[in-house]
């Protein structure tokens, strides 16, 4: 067993996946196990690299990002209970009616607002399903489907989602391993560039997000323009209306604030969910089975994706002790295609992997072993995180397998029936084309993930010094070494 058995071991856990149903964190743990008994009994690893695994669950468990997931989680859940979400809608498609696309724009308009703190993909697509459709109209299934399928995936695009902000801390860890690469640390080195953070991803992603969002708005209004059901929208009052722009206000607010650094992801989930909390105790909209309900989902889905997060750590242990991501980083380092092309390849197989996993599912197990050569190919992290979203989000709208498209159509056949295949293609297409055309931006000029940037921190000793500086640094250490010498000795 040499470095290719995590090749292996990546194929064997994408057969189980499809193939047996049972929850990816399960089968992560077992295909890890299973693996590395052979490669304790075939010699190829030993004891003491697995015995590495608890001190790593632990430091897992104590990072500080990983307290906001159940805040988001919360979110998430609560959104679906409350009526928020269905006043917002019901206000922007009643503001859009003159556009003849009212209703198609507010669930876009509704997820851009929504998603950034609603936690998942599946989360959004099951309010948006419940909200949306049924006021479609005459807009054909495959279409609503489609719609809700692009809407429920904004939240990976547009910061500061949960999404975007995992991904933050895994580019980091990634750019930290591909400055160690042999053919991009003397890049780094030379440029003065420094390892990215979340709020560096944040600023990338804002403006490809601002121009997917624009492009899916035209699809939209395209689509629906002649089909939704001509009737008058709901009326609101006054009160109701100051409610609704008061909730909108809010949620903009705190999104700002992450984006431009003011709060934490933390801070914000803790604001928004007391937020929420407190409308619905004024409000008395939720029983108490219904809270029990809540809290329920709260644990068991903030539950699975920890565990999801304890059996990607326990895969990538045993993937490493093989030496496998070693050996695919030089093997896409010393590829004989230019780097761009190189960089081409990386993201089609991450797009691959995509197609059938969700978004946590690749940020806790693939994007830390594709990530790194994949900046050293591009030279541009920021570049690099950006195009790992966007290929994200493409790989979740690609039928059949595609995780947001595959959730859009279970909820679809349970309300309005079974959605054809090729009308759903036909609908999709339109969506995809204005994806694609933003990736290829985003890989051709990699100066659009760059409006945003920080001032750049030179690093002043990549600057030669003079013989001259040299002597005086030497003289200012001797002084602080001895910093009771007097300064002239008879």
């Amino acid at each position: 067993m040499g470095p290719s058995t995590g090749v292996y071991m990546l194929l064997a856990l994408g057969v189980l996946i499809i193939g047996t149903g049972l929850p990816v964190w399960a089968l992560l743990i077992g295909t890890a196990s299973l693996f590395a008994a052979l490669g304790w009994a075939t010699g190829s690893i030993g004891l003491g690299i697995l015995s590495a695994l608890p001190a790593r669950l632990v430091g897992l468990l104590e990072h500080d990002l990983l307290q906001a997931l159940p805040l988001y989680v919360f979110i998430g859940v609560l959104l679906q209970q409350l009526q928020v979400a269905d006043a917002i809608f019901a206000m922007l498609a009643r503001a859009l009616r003159f556009t003849g696309a009212g209703r198609s724009l507010a669930a876009l308009a509704t997820g851009a607002l929504l998603a950034p703190m609603n936690g998942s993909v599946a989360s959004s697509s099951a309010l948006l399903t419940r909200l949306v459709v049924p006021q479609l109209g005459r807009l054909a299934p495959a279409r609503a489907t489609a719609l809700v399928s692009v809407a429920a995936t904004i939240g990976v695009v547009v910061p500061p989602s949960l999404v975007l902000i995992l991904l933050g801390d895994a580019l980091l860890r990634a750019h930290t391993e591909a400055s160690n690469l042999p053919l991009y640390s003397a890049l780094f080195a030379a440029s003065g560039q420094r390892i990215i953070n979340t709020q560096d991803v944040l600023n990338a992603a804002l403006l490809p997000a601002a121009c997917v969002l624009l492009l899916w708005l035209l699809v939209a209004w395209w689509q629906g323009r002649s089909a939704e059901r001509k009737q008058p929208e709901r009326l609101m009052g006054a009160a109701q209306t100051a409610i609704i722009l008061v909730a909108i206000a809010a949620i903009l607010a705190l999104l700002l604030a992450v984006f431009t650094g003011q709060m934490f992801a933390v801070e914000a989930a803790a604001t928004g969910g007391c937020l929420l909390l407190l409308v619905s105790l004024l409000t008395r909209v939720l029983s108490a089975s219904a809270w029990r309900v809540v809290l329920a989902d709260t644990l068991s889905l903030s539950g699975g994706l920890l565990a999801l997060l304890v059996g990607s750590t326990t895969f990538s242990l045993v993937f490493r002790a093989f030496a496998t991501d070693a050996w695919l980083a030089g093997a896409v380092l010393t590829s004989p295609y230019p780097p761009q092309a190189t960089a081409l390849l990386v993201l089609l197989a991450i797009a691959a992997c995509a197609w059938v996993l969700d978004a946590f599912e690749m940020i806790f197990v693939i994007i830390p072993i594709l990530a790194p050569p994949l900046i050293a190919q591009l030279g541009d992290a920021q570049q690099a995180a950006v195009l790992l979203l966007l290929v994200l989000q493409l790989g979740f709208l690609l039928p059949p397998m595609g995780y947001a498209v595959l959730m859009a159509r279970a909820r679809m056949a349970s309300s309005a029936g079974p959605v054809a295949l090729r009308p759903l293609l036909r609908a999709l297409g339109p969506w995809l084309l204005a994806q694609a055309l933003v990736c290829a931006a985003v890989f051709a000029w990699p100066a659009l993930v760059h409006q945003l940037d920080a001032p750049a921190i030179v690093r002043l000793q990549n600057t030669p010094a003079s013989d001259a500086d040299v002597v005086r640094q030497m003289e200012e250490m001797g002084r602080q070494a001895v910093p009771d010498a007097p300064a002239n000795t008879k």
